[in-house]
């Protein structure tokens, strides 16, 4: 798919419906439908889905149905998961997938090296990562003392630590509350010192994960590291209190981790969709392999249904077509993802990378240059403090802002009548924002038919989380695909920081090299007053 997309039947189709649709509101589909809430609703593993209030009919769903049929969706999909390499700009395939395949799945992968049994070797570093996780917990791996483990200290930056440290906010309930898990990632000297700051050199497990062992906020943090644990303990201890997420085993043995300790990925996992892999051992040390296990069974449960639901009763492909719907016909610039839930405070930022990252391209995998919108600003924070906060702008600000509300019947802290509260509020706010409030006072008016997706489960458990990652993911890979984009490359990150390390030289040994007159003064005083 190229700029050509704005040319096809169906995208010319919705662009007359929006314009019929622009004064549409959502209490009116309400009333002309009594069915309308149980038609849009869909049942996805243990997600149940209301699309009802969003600002759509019969004949949108079935020209966004055939616009993801024309721009291919099917096709990329099924290739996906076969492993054809669609990430076309670096060659590669695109198998965050395989992370969660059964052991008893096949999937032959030809590489240079020679035909690569992915679902085999996914499955020995699950097992490899178990046996390490159940010794740590047991306390068979001791530190250099003797010592049982009782803090890990998880460091990456990215993809290396926005999921893993998602999901173990998200799961603490289900974790070993005697283990203490910590994550690192801003090169900000606060990060690591407070970190590392109450903890027993003795009794603490770094993790360094980095896929070539060379990220430069990862290996200045491991260093810092290192030197508090070597400072204490000596630099024999290294061994025992370090170990790597790496592809890189040169690397990792000379920062000095014993490469026995190494737990491998691939590069056919992007780092934004690689919490299902090693890259997820200190979710594992968390809440153990069983659970763990659990967790990527989530993930597999959305994979199927995506991959066999019908494309108009396929809830990512469904999200993801109310999403080009708003953005590329009715300007929406952002969408706000609304948990309400404590525990999912950083999904939101975990979706930002998810989401900005993989679709925040001006240029088609083709390498033209698009003419219409592209990814949209993901945002959001738990309810209720949301309330308290932005939702004004949500309801009565001049800006269209998509929601999707994520709520549980069953709370993971049973007190009094806090859950049924907050769950009033849940439901309260989808029900303002759709359907709004006429008022004598303009200033208490509210317009209303501002949709909202609403999704609900039992519990938030490590199955229902994987659920989650995977729905939103797949809602992202089809709107990659439909606005023609390469979803799985993120060129756009590195200039700034090819730019950073030629500046942090210059820091270093003081001089002073070619920059603009701002530039260029805005280091001169940083020289000057540090």
């Amino acid at each position: 798919m190229s700029t050509k997309t704005t040319q096809l039947s169906s995208w010319q189709t919705l662009v007359n419906l929006a314009d019929e649709h622009k004064t549409t509101h959502i209490r009116d589909l309400f009333a002309s439908d009594s069915e309308r809430a149980g038609r849009y609703t869909f049942e996805a593993a243990d997600l149940h889905i209301d699309f009802s209030k969003h600002r759509i009919t019969p004949e949108v769903v079935a020209a966004l149905t055939e616009l993801a049929q024309q721009a291919g969706v099917e096709t990329k999909r099924d290739q996906m998961f076969a492993g054809d390499p669609i990430n076309v700009t670096e060659n590669r395939s695109v198998l965050h997938t395989a992370l969660r395949r059964p052991a008893t799945d096949k999937l032959t992968l030809a590489t240079e090296s020679g035909p690569q049994e992915v679902v085999d070797d996914v499955h020995h570093v699950i097992d490899q990562m178990a046996t390490f996780a159940t010794a740590v917990r047991n306390g068979e791996w001791v530190g250099a003392t003797g010592e049982k483990i009782t803090a890990i200290v998880n460091i990456g930056i990215g993809g290396s630590d926005l999921g893993p440290a998602m999901a173990y906010q998200a799961l603490r309930p289900h974790s070993d509350r005697d283990l203490c898990v910590r994550f690192v990632s801003n090169i900000d000297p606060t990060d690591v010192a407070e970190a590392v700051r109450d903890l027993n050199p003795a009794t603490t497990l770094f993790i360094v994960v980095s896929k070539t062992f060379g990220t430069i906020e990862t290996l200045t943090n491991a260093r810092t590291a290192r030197t508090w644990l070597t400072d204490a303990l000596g630099a024999d201890a290294v061994a025992k209190h370090f170990v790597a997420v790496s592809t890189n085993a040169s690397r990792v043995a000379d920062f000095g981790i014993d490469t026995n300790n190494m737990f491998g990925f691939w590069d056919w996992v992007g780092g934004r969709y690689s919490v299902g892999s090693a890259v997820g051992l200190s979710l594992m040390l968390a809440i153990g392999p069983d659970q763990f296990r659990e967790f990527l069974g989530g993930l597999h449960d959305i994979d199927t249904h995506f991959r066999t639901a019908p494309l108009e009763q396929n809830a990512p492909v469904m999200m993801a077509l109310l999403g080009v719907w708003y953005s590329n016909f009715f300007d929406a610039a952002s969408h706000a993802v609304l948990p309400y839930s404590d525990h999912l405070a950083r999904f939101p930022a975990y979706l930002q990378q998810l989401d900005m990252e993989s679709n925040g391209k001006s240029v088609t995998a083709e390498g033209d240059v698009v003419d219409y919108d592209t990814g949209p600003i993901i945002w959001g924070e738990p309810g209720t403090n949301g309330q308290h906060a932005f939702y004004q702008l949500i309801h009565q600000g001049t800006r269209l802002i998509p929601c999707d509300f994520i709520g549980f019947a069953k709370p993971s802290d049973p007190i009094g009548e806090h859950h049924d509260l907050l769950m009033a509020n849940f439901f309260a706010q989808t029900e303002a924002l759709a359907f709004g409030q006429n008022h004598d006072d303009p200033a208490r008016t509210f317009e209303g038919n501002r949709p909202t997706t609403t999704i609900l489960s039992e519990t938030l458990s490590p199955r229902v989380l994987g659920q989650l990652i995977a729905l939103y993911e797949h809602k992202v890979f089809v709107q990659g695909v439909i606005w023609g984009v390469n979803s799985f490359d993120q060129f756009g990150v590195e200039l700034g920081k090819v730019l950073a390390t030629t500046i942090a030289g210059e820091l270093a040994d003081d001089t002073t090299g070619d920059h603009d007159s701002s530039t260029s003064s805005l280091i001169s005083w940083y020289k000057n007053n540090r």
